[in-house]
């Protein structure tokens, strides 16, 4: 039997993520319902801690004009998002790493693995990974993957967390290791990310036509099997006839940015 005490705060605890969860339900850009419980605010220091510690424990690349290329595309993509959509300056940083991977971390972190870069032929190609990994802090993602994880696992402890307790959401976000944070997103929120990323490439003048060659580039890198970078995401070919049922969509947007002057020249 649980001991009076225990079991009052047990449902204290209960309530408190009920209440939570019941002012704490928004949109996602795509229209999917979300719970959100964090503040962005918080969201921010779990993922420049985040980023910190990575950088401490992946080597950074030494090839300035590797760093230059990448930040060219990821700067190009940030211009172009909205108040409230992410942070105003973003940190890129190009790791020494084999694996065809990349990340954003809310907060404005960007990191890619110079394993991307021999995938991803082109600025175009970059993009449509550097757009997918803005996307996802856009969406709110990682809140949203936090916030769930939250609200199954109740309990004084978390619940102070929330309150600013950083220690159990660190421990919830994984800092230290390339988890939390980083762990794969589910396939919705993945499948959300591939199309708005596509918007914001194109918005910011890359061509979202380019977006079905990485994909294809991506999973032969896996030599038939997906890279470590898509273990958890749509199938190639779901992803593939996805984003080419967008990009009619889009395709406008991009021609505006470019006669708007929005052409990005990284190389």
């Amino acid at each position: 039997m649980v001991p009076v005490p225990a079991l009052s705060r047990c449902l204290v605890a209960v309530g408190l993520v009920a209440a939570l969860a019941a002012t704490a339900c928004i949109t996602s850009p795509m229209g999917r319902q979300q719970l959100v419980l964090f503040p962005e605010s918080e969201m921010a220091t779990m993922g420049a801690a985040a980023f910190d510690k990575l950088k401490t424990d992946l080597p950074t690349s030494r090839d300035a004009a590797r760093q230059r290329y990448v930040r060219c595309v990821a700067d190009a993509i940030t211009a172009q998002l909205r108040p409230g959509e992410g942070a105003r300056s973003w940190e890129v940083t190009v790791f020494e790493d084999a694996s065809a991977n990349a990340f954003a971390l809310p907060g404005g972190k960007i990191g890619v693995h110079t394993g991307l870069l021999q995938v991803a032929r082109d600025q175009h190609q970059l993009a449509t990974v550097i757009g997918h990994e803005v996307a996802h802090v856009v969406a709110r993602h990682s809140n949203e993957r936090v916030s769930n994880q939250f609200a199954a696992q109740t309990g004084l402890q978390l619940a102070g967390s929330i309150a600013g307790g950083s220690p159990q959401l660190m421990g919830l976000l994984g800092v230290g290791a390339q988890v939390g944070v980083l762990l794969p997103f589910d396939r919705a929120q993945e499948s959300e990310a591939d199309l708005l990323g596509l918007d914001l490439m194109a918005r910011a003048g890359f061509d979202p036509r380019q977006s079905v060659p990485l994909w294809r580039n991506m999973e032969k890198a896996g030599g038939g099997a997906p890279p470590e970078f898509l273990s958890t995401h749509p199938s190639a070919g779901r992803r593939i006839q996805e984003l080419s049922q967008r990009i009619p969509r889009v395709l406008p947007v991009y021609e505006s940015a470019r006669a708007a002057g929005r052409r990005p020249a990284c190389s």
